[in-house]
């Protein structure tokens, strides 16, 4: 049984993920005073006294928006009401009660879930009296917080407190294969989530940087769950808003680092650019499993020459990671998702396989048989060993008496022939040379 879900919602710039990330207990949700930064729905698991909860939080809701970003929004927010358990209805205590308030307010009447008003910004005793405002809708439930410094949260987690179940400790753990969606601004991440999940789970624009936060949803298929998270655009760093679209990409790269594979989304259309291989170069560095999707093919000639001109192009862009594997398709295309999941279970497997130390041992007196280390001082260099160390990524110790005497080259001619001899397909691998004592 799932933890109930608790959805923030209201008008823009009422202070929802301030709240959000207070509840949470850390920045998980981007804040500025800009109206409209949270755009998707952002949801994350909580705790209070021993109860459990899922806490969503929601785009400013305008139930007259006309603007095309603003009816996406809208959109995300009702299906978040439809969604949720239980509704936190967020207000400005200090610009008191506003027309839009009372429009949410008539929209969520119908609604028999449990609804509490969190009036926010009440930090000192002056604002109090715009109180009596929001008490005219004959609602018990009204909190006056000040989500910034937490006055007043806990008696709002405490009316909830009833309608949440106890956490139960002997509940296994189950650790889901995590896979983050990536790439450059509108290459159609959030369209390819969108597609996995069978919904709009998720805001969908041709403006580029419409995703902010990074956005964690469950998806299951053919029996297995796995954790996608929409990130937003990594773009080059001169063209990034320092305030906003700055956390963004920051996000993005956290988001990347909690991962075990990525889905590098490229434009089959554009063609390959330098801010992909930089993106596919982070992924590298963070020993991330990984997966090349050519999104928007549809688009392309259904020809073997396009296809292969354009595979040429990937090798010619990413030679460091030539071992990952490439899926052609469409993020619109049901077909093209459920494609896409068998590399994801194989990658995974590889990104957690373990060789035992006695085939590896095997396998180094081979390779060096092969190819000698280097001479040291005319002798050759005897008594190496080799172990596997770690999983996600497969990290391999490599042991021998000097380790200065290992050249870069020969490092490589390890990582190649370990992929020759034990697969490792889409898998990063690290091997770390020790001196032996």
């Amino acid at each position: 049984m799932s933890p109930p879900l608790v959805a923030i919602i209201g008008r823009p710039n009422v202070g929802k993920s301030t709240l959000f990330n207070r509840i949470v207990g850390g920045r998980t949700a981007i804040v500025d005073d800009v109206p409209g930064v949270t755009r998707d729905r952002n949801v994350a698991e909580c705790r209070y006294q021993r109860r459990i909860f899922q806490l969503m939080d929601t785009g400013g809701l305008d139930p007259s928006a006309s603007e095309e970003m603003l009816t996406h929004i809208k959109q995300q927010s009702e299906l978040a009401i439809a969604e949720a358990d239980l509704l936190i209805v967020t207000m400005d205590g200090r610009a008191g009660l506003t027309p839009l308030d009372e429009d949410i307010v008539t929209t969520l009447r119908p609604t028999q879930k449990p609804v509490f008003f969190a009036i926010n910004k009440i930090d000192t005793p002056k604002w109090e009296a715009h109180l009596a405002d929001f008490y005219k809708f004959g609602h018990n439930h009204v909190y006056p917080v000040s989500a910034e410094h937490g006055t007043g949260v806990d008696e709002l987690l405490e009316a909830l407190f009833p309608f949440l179940p106890f956490e139960n400790p002997e509940e296994p753990v189950t650790d889901f294969p995590r896979v983050a969606v990536v790439g450059r601004p509108n290459v159609g991440k959030s369209t390819l989530v969108n597609t996995l999940l069978g919904q709009t789970r998720l805001v969908v624009s041709n403006q580029p940087g419409t995703t902010r936060d990074s956005v964690d949803s469950m998806v299951t298929w053919e029996g297995n769950s796995y954790v996608f998270t929409d990130t937003a655009g990594i773009r080059r760093r001169g063209r990034i808003d320092r305030r906003v679209e700055g956390f963004s990409v920051a996000r993005a790269i956290r988001a990347l680092g909690r991962s075990d594979i990525a889905v590098l989304l490229l434009d089959g259309v554009e063609g390959v650019t330098e801010q992909d291989t930089k993106i596919a170069g982070l992924i590298e560095k963070q020993g991330k499993g990984c997966i090349l999707m050519v999104n928007k093919w549809d688009l392309q000639p259904q020809t073997a020459e396009t296809r292969a001109q354009y595979l040429q192009a990937l090798q010619r862009r990413f030679p460091f990671i030539s071992f990952v594997p490439v899926v052609f398709g469409s993020a619109f295309s049901k077909k093209t998702v459920k494609r896409l999941f068998p590399f994801i279970n194989a990658v995974m497997t590889e990104y957690t396989k373990r060789i035992p130390t006695g085939r590896l041992n095997q396998f180094l007196q081979r390779a060096l048989e092969k190819h000698p280390l280097p001479l040291r001082r005319g002798n050759p260099v005897k008594s190496v060993y080799m172990t596997q160390v770690s999983i996600k990524p497969p990290t391999f110790a490599f042991f021998l008496k000097h380790p200065e005497d290992v050249p870069s080259h020969y490092r490589r001619y390890l990582e190649n022939s370990l992929r020759e001899t034990f697969g490792f397909t889409g898998s990063v691998i690290q091997i770390l040379i020790r001196g032996r004592r």
